[in-house]
């Protein structure tokens, strides 16, 4: 799965999702998968809409991850009491916000293109579109 090799601060505050993303234009491939909601994806998630990719294109053409998971969340053990601390990193996550490009594709027909990114969004847990370049 995919984490950052090392990071300043082992565990960070949750914050906040407000405003649009800054990455939205399909910038390496031919056809994207663009998020139009805001979540937290998870490195498990990534992985598993990249393997559908994969799959769905027969390894055929170029697959481009436009996110990575760089912000750890933290979960407490199964019997810790209140007011004991924030609990251990379980994970990484990548902030999503809307119009960002999650997965871009290249090298294969368009009709090819939208099956695969589709089976991609199901892996996701925000909502997505398949857009062109423009």
């Amino acid at each position: 799965m995919l984490q950052p090799s090392r990071t300043k601060y082992r565990k960070q505050f949750r914050g906040r999702m407000r405003g649009n993303s800054q990455g939205n234009l399909v910038a390496f491939g031919e056809y994207g998968l663009k998020a139009m909601t805001c979540g937290w994806i998870t490195s498990n998630q990534i992985e598993a809409a990249r393997r559908a990719i994969a799959h769905a294109t027969k390894r055929n053409g170029r697959i481009w991850i436009r996110i990575f998971p760089d912000k750890p969340f933290t979960q407490k053990g199964a019997g810790a009491p209140l007011g004991a601390g924030k609990g251990d990193v379980k994970g990484y996550v990548a902030v999503i916000r809307p119009g960002r490009i999650l997965f871009e594709v290249t090298g294969i027909t368009e009709p090819e293109a939208h099956e695969a990114l589709r089976l991609a969004a199901a892996k996701l847990p925000v909502i997505t579109k398949v857009v062109n370049r423009k």
